[in-house]
C-alpha cells in the first residue's frame, strides 16, 4: 500500500511539475521573445505620429520663389477606439457625406483595427480649424499635420511637376516610403526627389482610454526630428516663362529656350499647360482625371516627349555633316531642281550659306545624295551602309537620335534612322533613293523639341554644347552643391569653320532679302534664325529655331507650333523673336505685334481629319 501510495504522490507531483514548467515557459516566452501583447497594449497607451519634413523650396534663377509650403492636416483614424460619436456632426465639420463615412470607416478597418490609417487627406488650415475645436469629441480620430505644394504664379507646370501619393510598388521597392506618403510623379519633384523630400522623423505621445494625449513618451527619448528637404535654384527666369506661356495659351506646341554658354534652361514651355495649382490637395484626383480625359492632352510634355520631324531646320545638320564629310565644300552649288523634290520659288543657291538662307529643297537632296553615295575607303566602292553610318553618327555627336542628359524625366531621344532600320523596313534592298525624304527632315527622322533648342544653342557656341539642365544648384544654409555634368562640353568635332557658314546662313534667313524668316528680324539685335514646315498629321507644323545676338549670342530658342498653316516664317519665327526681345531688351517694343500673336491661334481644331502616310518603326 505504501509503494502504490508512493507511486500516486509521484504521479501527481509530476503532473504539476510538467504544468508548472509549462506555464513559466509560456510566460518567459510572452515576456522575452514574443512581444506581441506589448504592441497590442502600447496600441492603446501610445500614439506613433510620423513628423513629415518641409518638402525643398525652389527658385528660379533670380532668387524668386517658385514653389513653397503650406500647412495641411490628414485625419487619422484607428477603428477600434472608435466609440459612439454624433456621425451627423462629424460628416458636416468634414463637409462629407454619412456614406462616405461608412465608405472610409470600412476602408480603416480593412487595413487595420489596431493601426491608425488615413481616415481624410489634405485637409486646409481653413477647414480644419472649426474641426479642431471639436475633434476631442470623437474618440478614436486625431489630427496629424504635414504640407502641401502651393505654387505662386500657377505656371511651369511641365518643369515643376507635382506629387502624389505612393504606391504598392514603390513602397515595396523603397522602405523609406510608407502609406500615405507622397513623392513627385513628375517634373523636377520627381528628378530631385531624395533632395527636396529630407527626412522623416517620429513622435511618440501617450494617450489615454479616451484619446487624449497625456504628453511625450519617457520625455521623448525615443523622439526623433524630422530634418527639411534642400532647396533648388533652378535656370529658369520665370518672367520669360509667364511671357512664353502667355503667348502659348491658345495653341498647341512648345518654346525652349536655353543660354549657350551654359546650357542653363531658361524658359521651358508645352502647350497646352495647366494651373500646377490643380494638382495640389483633395481635389487633385478629380482634377488629374478630368485633365488626362482633355483631347488636348494639357498632361502631355511636348518639349521632351513628343517625336516631331525637324522640317528644313534639319538642313543645317545636313551641311555640316556633308562638309566634314567632304563631299561638299563651301562654295559648292546645285540648280533648283523642282523634278528631284518639290521648292518655292527662289533662284538657284551657289553655295553652302545661301542654300541654307533659301532652304533650298533639291539643293539638300543632292547633298544627302553625296553623303549617302559614299565611297567606302574599305572597299574603293559606293557604299550607301557605309555613308548612312558616318551620317547617324554625326547627327547623334550634335545631340540628335540620343537621350539628352536634362534633368527632368521621361525625355525621349528621337529618332535617327540607321542601316539596320532600312534592312528590315527594306528587306529587298535599299538605297539613296528609298530614304531621300531625310535629306529635308522628313522620312524617318524624329526630334523632340529640346533636341532642337539644343542645335541652336550648338550652332551659337560654334560646335559644342553643355547638357540643358533645369537646375543650376541645390542645398541650404550650410552649402549648395551641383552635379559636374551639367558643366561639361560636348563636342560635335566638326570644324568651327563649318560652324561660321552655319552662322551666316542663318543671319541671312532672318536679314536679308530671300530669307525665309523676315519676320522674325529686330532691327537692333541680329539673330541667326532657321525655318521649317514639317508635315505630320493634320496641317503642317510651324518650326523655327534661332539664337542672338550673332556674336555672343546670350539665348537659343526652338518654337514649334503645331498644325498651323503657313509654314515656320509665318508663325514660329515671330513668336521666337518675341521671346528673344523680351529676354535681351526685358520688355517687348514691338507691342501690335505681340497682341496679334498673343490672341491669334492658328493651329487646326482637334480631333484632326487629314492623314498622311507615317512609316513605322
Amino acid at each position: 500500500m505504501r509503494d502504490a501510495f508512493s507511486s500516486r504522490r509521484i504521479t501527481i507531483s509530476a503532473i504539476f511539475i510538467i504544468v508548472g514548467l509549462i506555464y513559466i515557459i509560456r510566460l518567459a516566452h510572452l515576456q522575452i521573445i514574443d512581444d506581441s501583447y506589448t504592441r497590442l497594449a502600447n496600441k492603446n497607451a501610445l500614439r506613433h505620429v510620423t513628423q513629415y519634413p518641409s518638402r525643398g523650396l525652389i527658385y528660379d534663377r533670380n532668387g524668386k520663389l517658385l514653389v513653397y509650403n503650406e500647412a495641411v492636416y490628414d485625419l487619422m483614424v484607428i477603428p477600434r477606439q472608435v466609440k459612439e460619436i454624433d456621425t451627423a456632426e462629424f460628416c458636416s465639420l468634414l463637409k462629407i457625406t454619412k456614406e462616405d463615412f461608412i465608405k472610409k470607416m470600412d476602408k480603416a478597418k480593412k487595413y487595420s483595427t489596431y493601426v491608425a490609417s488615413t481616415f481624410e487627406k489634405q485637409i486646409s488650415k481653413e477647414d480644419f480649424a472649426p474641426l479642431q475645436e471639436k475633434l476631442y469629441k470623437f474618440e478614436g480620430f486625431y489630427a496629424q499635420s504635414r504640407t502641401l505644394r502651393y505654387y505662386p504664379d500657377s505656371v511651369a507646370c511641365h518643369i515643376l511637376g507635382y506629387i502624389g501619393e505612393v504606391n504598392e510598388k514603390t513602397i515595396e521597392e523603397n522602405p523609406y516610403y510608407k502609406k500615405g506618403d507622397y513623392i513627385g510623379m513628375s517634373g523636377l519633384e520627381k528628378s530631385y526627389e531624395e533632395i527636396l523630400r529630407g527626412q522623416k522623423g517620429s513622435k511618440i505621445t501617450l494617450v489615454d482610454v479616451h484619446n487624449r494625449e497625456k504628453g511625450s513618451f519617457q520625455d521623448g527619448m525615443f523622439d526623433t526630428l524630422a530634418v527639411a528637404g534642400q532647396n533648388l535654384y533652378s535656370t529658369i527666369d520665370i518672367e520669360l516663362q509667364k511671357y512664353a506661356e502667355k503667348i502659348m495659351a491658345n495653341k498647341r506646341g512648345c518654346i525652349v529656350a536655353i543660354e549657350p554658354s551654359t546650357g542653363e534652361v531658361l524658359c521651358f514651355v508645352s502647350a497646352p499647360y495647366y494651373n500646377p495649382n490643380l494638382l495640389v490637395g483633395r481635389i487633385r484626383g478629380e482634377n488629374y482625371k478630368k485633365l488626362s480625359q482633355d483631347i488636348s492632352k494639357p498632361l502631355f510634355n511636348r518639349a521632351l516627349m513628343a517625336e516631331y520631324p525637324p522640317g528644313s531646320i534639319f538642313k543645317i545638320a545636313q551641311a555640316l555633316i556633308a562638309l566634314d564629310m567632304g563631299v561638299i565644300n563651301p562654295n559648292s552649288g546645285f540648280v533648283c531642281d523642282k523634278s528631284l523634290v518639290g521648292c518655292h520659288n527662289h533662284p538657284s543657291a551657289s553655295n553652302v550659306r545661301d542654300a541654307i538662307k533659301m532652304s533650298c529643297n533639291p539643293y539638300f537632296y543632292r547633298v544627302f545624295q553625296r553623303v549617302v553615295q559614299k565611297t567606302n575607303p574599305n572597299t574603293g566602292k559606293i557604299d550607301s551602309k557605309y555613308g548612312l553610318s558616318e551620317w547617324g553618327d554625326a547627327a547623334k555627336r550634335m545631340g540628335f537620335g540620343t537621350r539628352l542628359d536634362i534633368d527632368l524625366p521621361s525625355a525621349r531621344k528621337g529618332y535617327i534612322p540607321d542601316t539596320s532600320f532600312y534592312n528590315k523596313w527594306y528587306p529587298s534592298g535599299w538605297n539613296f533613293y528609298t530614304i531621300y525624304s531625310n535629306s529635308i527632315g522628313q522620312g524617318e527622322v524624329g526630334v523632340i523639341p529640346l533636341q532642337m533648342a539644343n542645335f541652336a544653342a550648338l550652332v551659337a557656341n560654334r560646335g559644342w554644347y553643355i547638357p540643358p539642365h533645369i537646375v543650376r544648384n541645390f542645398g541650404n544654409e550650410e552649402g549648395k552643391f551641383r552635379y559636374k555634368k551639367y558643366s561639361e562640353k560636348h563636342y560635335s568635332m566638326i570644324p568651327s569653320s563649318y560652324w561660321d557658314i552655319a552662322v551666316e546662313g542663318m543671319w541671312g534667313v532672318v536679314h536679308e532679302a530671300g530669307g525665309t524668316a523676315r519676320r522674325a528680324k529686330i532691327d537692333d539685335i541680329a539673330i541667326c534664325g532657321k525655318t521649317g514646315t514639317a508635315e505630320n498629321i493634320g496641317d503642317d507644323h510651324s518650326v523655327f529655331i534661332c539664337f542672338a545676338p550673332k556674336n555672343n549670342p546670350q539665348i537659343a530658342v526652338a518654337v514649334y507650333i503645331e498644325n498651323a498653316q503657313g509654314g515656320g516664317g509665318t508663325w514660329a519665327a515671330p513668336i521666337a523673336s518675341l521671346i528673344v526681345e523680351k529676354h535681351i531688351r526685358g520688355d517687348v517694343e514691338r507691342k501690335e505685334m505681340e497682341q496679334y500673336y498673343i490672341d491669334t491661334n492658328p493651329c487646326q481644331p482637334l480631333p484632326l481629319k487629314k492623314k498622311i502616310k507615317v512609316k513605322k518603326r
